[in-house]
């Protein structure tokens, strides 16, 4: 969803999370997020078509995925110098649930996810440039360190500074957004598939996981509320 107004009424996930009618939405790395199970194609579209006849959406219009299983809509606000969560998101988002509900169709929170790829860098400004033009990205939010998909369609890009070089370990690395509710048993999955937790030292935003050979990736729950989740590696079990 796109906006060109430049003050937003900004939110922070746990606000969204804690807005009553928003129980089917889950905030994730890029917007807000919900899957309403559909059951067929036709259905979906019913749903597509109900949510583009609601009134005054102005430039405020949905990312919809339509597929014959279910839809998944989006909901995010982007201007020049923001790229987040707005209170007419979370209105918006309200009235799309109505419109699921009159249709009776579920949702399922937990079916939204968000990847995001993080590629470390030294000297970032010469960096991003290559990924910029390789990708046919545009820069978020006149961010110097993240590119987004213009369509909205491709994971993000994120460069995360470094410091120093750390050819010990791997330089890209896979973020992976689920909501808030789903990453403990998202981690434990992990770990039982024979990865091991590195650090939970940035728990509750994320924590670092890494696979049998030492490749990273991160689990992200924006809006965490809860105790963060034990995990622990096969090693640390035994």
């Amino acid at each position: 969803m796109t906006s060109t107004e430049s003050s937003p009424e900004r939110i922070r996930p746990q606000q969204f999370h804690e807005t009553a009618g928003l129980e089917d939405w889950r905030v994730l790395g890029e917007g807000a997020c919900a899957y309403f199970r559909t059951g067929s194609f036709t259905v979906g579209a019913r749903l597509v078509q109900e949510i583009s006849g609601l009134t005054g959406l102005g430039d405020r219009h949905p990312d919809i995925d339509l597929r014959p299983e279910g839809v998944t809509v989006r909901l995010i606000t982007i201007t020049a110098d923001y790229y987040g969560l707005s209170e007419r998101d979370a209105e918006l988002a309200r009235r799309i649930s109505a419109v699921a509900h009159k249709l009776d169709l579920p949702a399922d929170p937990s079916a939204v996810q968000t990847v995001q790829v993080t590629i470390d860098a030294l000297v970032g400004p010469e960096v991003v440039p290559f990924w910029r033009a390789l990708l046919g990205y545009q820069d978020r939010a006149n961010s110097p360190e993240d590119l987004i998909d213009p369509h909205r369609r491709g994971a993000p890009f994120y460069f995360q500074q470094m410091d120093a070089p750390r050819p010990q370990r791997n330089r890209v690395h896979v973020d992976v957004w689920v909501p808030y509710d789903q990453a403990e048993a998202r981690i434990a999955a992990a770990v039982a598939a024979g990865g091991r937790l590195v650090t939970d030292a940035h728990a509750p935003s994320h924590w670092v996981l890494a696979d049998p050979e030492g490749n990273e990736a991160c689990v992200g729950a924006a809006g965490w509320t809860g105790p963060a989740p034990e995990a622990t590696s096969p090693s640390d079990a035994g």
